[in-house]
């Protein structure tokens, strides 16, 4: 993929080592900056419009200069409305899995993409369908891995994705925290703004 030529300077507003690694496989040049954001939302808000409203939360939480192209994004987990933030602890994240067991399940991803000029914010839905995930497996996974941090207690990329995802309908990427197509495409439209 060729690399977007800009003389902006393109900024990932986030913590998460997933959206770094994605925009590194993308190809593009970028720094890091990290707030610590108030994360709270309206809880009468739907999964898409909370995921839409802590993007721009963050997006605004952020001083940019005219040259800079800011990215930031939030990712929800859920099922049936409910949703599925970060566990709190290894007990929340082993009933967050057996919840998600053998069951469908949506990944929402809100990107909001804003320079001094224009702001944009758009999401993507992707299902996620996961096998029935036996106790000892749930267990393993959180004994060897990190489902603190990962919305849903899960990361589709790590050992419990490989071995109890049996279909995805729509972007892998946005499961992992990025839609990158969408923002690949949103940047190359600011770019030539």
């Amino acid at each position: 993929m060729a690399k977007l030529n800009t003389d902006k300077k393109i900024i990932l507003g986030s913590k998460s080592p997933r959206r770094i690694e994605l925009l590194k496989l993308m190809g593009l040049n970028f720094k890091v900056r990290q707030l610590n954001i108030d994360e709270t939302y309206p809880k009468s808000l739907s999964p898409i419009k909370t995921a839409l409203f802590l993007s721009r939360k963050k997006a605004n939480s952020y001083k940019i200069d005219n040259h800079d192209i800011l990215i930031c994004a939030d990712t929800i987990v859920y099922i049936k409305n409910l949703i599925l933030e970060k566990p709190k602890n290894r007990n929340e994240a082993y009933k967050m899995l057996e919840e998600l067991s053998n069951k469908r399940h949506c990944v929402v991803t809100g990107v909001t993409i804003k320079t001094t000029k224009k702001e944009i914010s758009f999401y993507e839905r992707s299902l996620v369908f996961f096998k029935k995930i036996s106790k000892k497996e749930i267990q393993f996974y959180i004994e060897h891995y990190n489902p603190l941090d990962k919305a849903g207690g899960y990361g589709i990329q790590d050992w419990i994705g490989l071995i109890g995802i049996k279909k995805i309908s729509g972007s892998f990427y946005n499961v992992m925290g990025l839609p990158t197509l969408k923002v690949y495409e949103e940047i190359n439209k600011l770019i030539n703004f």
